[in-house]
């Protein structure tokens, strides 16, 4: 090797998701594994007419400065007004931080906390850029044990209590990649849970808007009653994941480190995407988009799940979703989906394969589907093509 990397750069593999963009570039492939918004869903004349009244202010040449590493007030402002729609009230601006993308709330984080060889307790599966970042941070994630209503509580006090972990990180609406939602009641237990162990938990919620069918649940930050959650939201699947922008609440002295880590990473998050999202909320656009956006959405989950029914084998298990933008497929244990992935290529559908998404890579059986950014008719398609793989790999049972 030319160069003397360091070491938590030297074992450090690509990000899944980001290597097979590479491999599916190709105009005819059918890509179900990215986790794009819809551009029907992109607010662009919204965005281009908030932009222009930005930028024709007095302000404008102060937008286009340095800025706080804190946020733009105006956004944190109306950033504190947002958040309870989550149910988080009483919280003030030094409980507050604006981010570039909810992603940096798991990097901050971990920059705050981390020390090498911390332990971190995730939900098994887990969203795969946490694994990526803890790696770089020459951390341990253990896996807990998931349940059809999210994370196991009995599994997590058993984990806690062996592993005594610095951090907990959980997706709790709409997971990614399962598409799981947590109940109230877990929440609740959470929350307890946590205040009893003092054990950090960062609650990742970018998909709690994309709701198609049933109630709305609080966040578990709301039921923190002594500062041991920190919750992030993103506007990456709400306006635009191009504007790099989210929010980050918290006790006020995970913020302050967290604003310090931030500092020495980007300085602030663009003051021009900061005061665009502030428009944004103010002239209450967000409610009229998410009723479009999520019919568009939802149309598109109704049209896979109906297509996985018609052509999947019923060997196949996957999750129904209530809101969100992924579907996770269960395949009979026999199955390796890596090797799936390679003959589904061959046929022009692209998913990802669900090893990645588990700390240890070691379950191959799995894969998650996204619908959000392919039409009706490739979703008919591309599932259809999938679907062929799956049964050219079933083992007929022995006599």
């Amino acid at each position: 090797m030319k160069y003397t990397f360091s070491d938590r750069m030297k074992d450090l593999s690509a990000n899944a998701i980001r290597e097979i963009f590479k491999l599916i570039s190709q105009p005819d492939i059918i890509s179900f594994a990215g986790g794009l918004p819809s551009t029907q869903a992109l607010p662009l004349e919204q965005v281009k007419e908030i932009a222009d009244a930005v930028l024709s202010s007095d302000k404008a040449v102060r937008i286009l400065q340095y800025g706080a590493t804190e946020g733009y007030k105006p956004f944190l402002e109306a950033g504190l007004k947002y958040i309870e729609r989550a149910g988080i009230y009483n919280q003030n601006l030094e409980n507050i931080l604006a981010i570039s993308g909810g992603q940096q709330a798991i990097d901050l984080m971990c920059k705050a906390l981390l020390n090498k060889g911390d332990k971190v307790l995730v939900e098994e599966p887990t969203y795969l850029a946490v694994l990526h970042i803890l790696k770089t941070y020459e951390a341990c994630p253990i896996g807990v044990k998931s349940e059809d209503d999210g994370i196991d509580l009995e599994d997590l006090e058993k984990k806690i209590m062996e592993h005594k972990p610095k951090m907990l990180y959980l997706v709790p609406t709409f997971s990614n990649p399962t598409g799981k939602t947590i109940t109230v009641e877990k929440r609740k237990k959470i929350a307890e849970i946590c205040q009893k162990h003092r054990l950090v938990l960062l609650e990742d919620d970018p998909y709690c808007e994309l709701r198609y069918e049933g109630e709305r649940v609080p966040s578990i930050k709301s039921f923190d009653k002594d500062g041991w959650v920190v919750y992030t939201i993103s506007f990456s699947k709400t306006i635009s994941p191009g504007l790099r922008t989210a929010l980050a609440v918290g006790d006020k002295e995970i913020i302050r480190k967290m604003t310090l880590g931030k500092q020495a990473t980007d300085v602030h998050t663009s003051l021009l995407s900061q005061a665009i999202v502030n428009e944004y909320l103010r002239r209450g656009y967000m409610d009229p988009q998410l009723e479009k956006s999520t019919a568009i959405y939802k149309e598109k989950k109704d049209c896979m799940l109906e297509k996985m029914d018609e052509y999947f084998p019923p060997c196949v298990k996957y999750t129904r979703p209530e809101g969100g933008l992924f579907i996770w497929v269960v395949l009979p244990k026999y199955m390796d989906a890596r090797k799936l992935f390679l003959q589904a290529v061959e046929k022009k559908v692209a998913f990802v394969d669900g090893s990645s998404f588990y700390p240890k890579g070691d379950i191959f059986n799995t894969l998650r589907l996204n619908f959000s950014n392919a039409t009706l008719e490739q979703i008919d398609t591309g599932i259809k093509r999938l679907a062929e793989v799956i049964k050219n790999n079933i083992k007929e049972p022995k006599n």
